[in-house]
């Protein structure tokens, strides 16, 4: 991923942040991924980590019309994911392969518990959540133009605790230094 890109993306976020009316913390810690496939417009995803302590954490994440956040689940991470401007959609199911002998695993939504058959995906509006436990495989995307993204869950491990669908993942991506850096991400040494 270029180094440019990157810097366009978080330009882009803080926009949409600021038209939004969210503000940032000091020194906001910044990460920029293509999951390591190389199609940021396809594949892309901005985060802030707003909060990290041992118990919890929170980010704010940004994405564009067409990029997806791709297939994965934690073992041991719980999140609520939190629509903050835009409309998301995520789809869910219980398994890596999709056959499960329930026809439907139950989340919740909006704190109701729901079932949601194996491969649905949910559409989100501003303000609404969906709650995902440890095993819940998970996949998202705007449906809007523009999406800002909330998280809250239980300790993030980024390194030991997401496991992607596809092998070809990776969740830091390989930085090309084709312009100074605007920022530092949390990858950046």
């Amino acid at each position: 991923m270029k180094r440019s890109t990157i810097n366009y993306a978080i330009q882009e976020a803080l926009a949409c942040f600021h038209t939004h009316h969210w503000k940032l913390p000091p020194n906001p810690k910044w990460d920029v991924t293509d999951f390591g496939l190389g199609e940021f417009s396809a594949f892309g995803l901005v985060l802030v980590n707003l909060a990290e302590e041992p118990e919890y954490c929170e980010k704010l994440m940004y994405a564009r019309k067409h990029q997806k956040t791709p297939a994965h689940m934690h073992k041991k991470k719980k999140e609520d994911i939190i629509v903050r401007a835009g409309r998301l959609a995520i789809q869910i199911w219980a398994g890596e392969d999709g056959h499960m002998h329930e026809p439907a695993v139950t989340i919740k939504k909006n704190g109701t518990p729901t079932a949601v058959h194996h491969g649905d995906a949910v559409l989100l509006e501003a303000g609404e959540r969906i709650t995902l436990t440890p095993g819940i495989y998970h996949e998202f995307w705007p449906e809007s133009e523009q999406c800002i993204i909330g998280e809250v869950s239980t300790a993030n491990d980024d390194l030991n605790d997401n496991f992607f669908v596809n092998p070809k993942v990776g969740r830091f991506s390989q930085i090309e230094e084709d312009v100074p850096r605007w920022v530092k991400l949390v990858s950046d040494s």
